[in-house]
């Protein structure tokens, strides 16, 4: 019974942070500290740190992975995937009904000229995170020259297939300085399979079945689900390979519907993924409603699921991986590589838009007030709303 009344104060935690976690992976870690170890204590500091480290190394959303990872240790899997459900709901609902009016304007020819300011200020956006990310991780010359190194390589080949390649070779490139890192003492690692199989099953599974069906909802669960396995660095990360694929190579959204509904996630609290149902609700538009919905729902699910198998296989020996100086080694060019997607996504996301002096300004007046002020970023967004309605 006590473990039944904790979990349930557990799961209202999560939505309270569901509801009202605006901000990203860094915003939401606070809030997690804040509720989770200094009002409720379900772990300690060092715990939490552990963890967010944890899901930032590993392909996902990082915020997500970390509060899925608490409940994962509070109550087993069970207790995991009820959390994961409570903390993606909300993002995902508010995001699915933004692609279905975003949808519904459109087809009955309506304009969304109202949505001309927000859509250089999310390229505002993401130049601000690039340089966010860029200053976090860029320590070393070797970790600038990879950061200009994927951000030429994915600018010119335009393919959702280079993103995990160029991760895979910043990690490698950077491998060869293990020796820089302090050697701890290693015990034997026990590996646990069984999500590791889920995870790779699931993946051969969908893609296999998308092939033989043709089927779009397939199809898409295994485009997201692929995105979701191979992306490191969070939602921001996460942008330039969702426009590559769904914008420039398969043409499901316009540039104009992509940034608009990268604005208007910025509005919304909880996980920055939850971007992945509007566009899967846009993906889905000729089929009404229902389809639109179960375009969200596919895109949810493809997106968040991967993040989940892998932390709950990972979670099981990292204490024992993480010694290992080669896998230290590898993560400044996993991260070098992914900030320099960032920054070319910024570029690509620009060169579709009018380059008149109205746009440069939105775009350059955004990035100022996010590096120099304190306004949250929906206050921002909501005011280029009302300019666009005003305007």
């Amino acid at each position: 019974m006590f473990k039944r009344v904790r979990y349930y104060i557990f799961l209202k935690d999560v939505l309270l942070l569901a509801l009202s976690a605006f901000g990203g992976p860094q915003a939401h870690i606070a809030l997690m500290f804040d509720l989770m170890v200094k009002k409720r204590r379900y772990l300690s500091e060092e715990d939490l740190i552990e963890l967010n480290a944890l899901c930032q190394i590993l392909p996902g959303p990082t915020s997500t992975q970390t509060i899925t990872a608490i409940g994962f240790r509070i109550g087993g899997p069970n207790l995991a995937y009820l959390t994961l459900l409570v903390w993606m709901i909300p993002a995902v609902t508010i995001m699915t009904i933004a692609g279905i009016i975003i949808s519904h304007l459109q087809a009955r020819s309506i304009s969304i000229e109202f949505t001309k300011f927000i859509q250089p200020m999310a390229v505002g956006f993401v130049s601000y995170a690039a340089l966010r990310i860029s200053q976090k991780v860029i320590k070393t010359k070797t970790a600038a020259v990879i950061l200009v190194l994927a951000a030429i390589g994915s600018f010119v080949f335009k393919s959702p297939f280079v993103f995990p390649l160029l991760i895979l070779a910043g990690g490698a490139f950077t491998a060869f300085k293990y020796k820089a890192q302090p050697i701890e003492e290693k015990d034997r690692i026990k590996i646990q399979w069984a999500n590791f199989i889920l995870w790779a099953g699931f993946f051969v599974f969908i893609a296999a079945l998308g092939g033989v069906t043709r089927s779009l909802p397939v199809r898409l669960l295994e485009n997201f689900y692929r995105s979701g396995s191979l992306i490191f660095g969070g939602g921001q990360v996460l942008i330039p390979l969702l426009y590559t694929e769904f914008v420039e190579f398969k043409r499901y959204l316009t540039s104009e519907e992509f940034l608009t509904g990268y604005a208007m996630v910025q509005t919304v609290p909880g996980p920055v993924f939850s971007f992945c149902a509007y566009i899967g609700t846009l993906a889905m538009r000729n089929f009404g409603i229902g389809g639109q919905i179960v375009g969200a729902l596919v895109a949810s699910i493809g997106i968040f699921l991967p993040g989940t198998f892998l932390i709950f296989f990972v979670i099981r020996f990292w204490e024992g991986l993480k010694k290992y100086r080669i896998i230290k080694a590898s993560l400044e060019g996993i991260n070098a590589a992914s900030s320099g997607m960032v920054v070319a996504a910024a570029v690509l996301m620009f060169l579709p838009l009018e380059s008149n002096v109205q746009n440069i300004a939105v775009i350059a007046g955004t990035f100022v007030v996010l590096v120099f002020t304190k306004i949250p970023a929906p206050v921002i967004i909501l005011l280029g709303l009302g300019a666009g309605f005003l305007f």
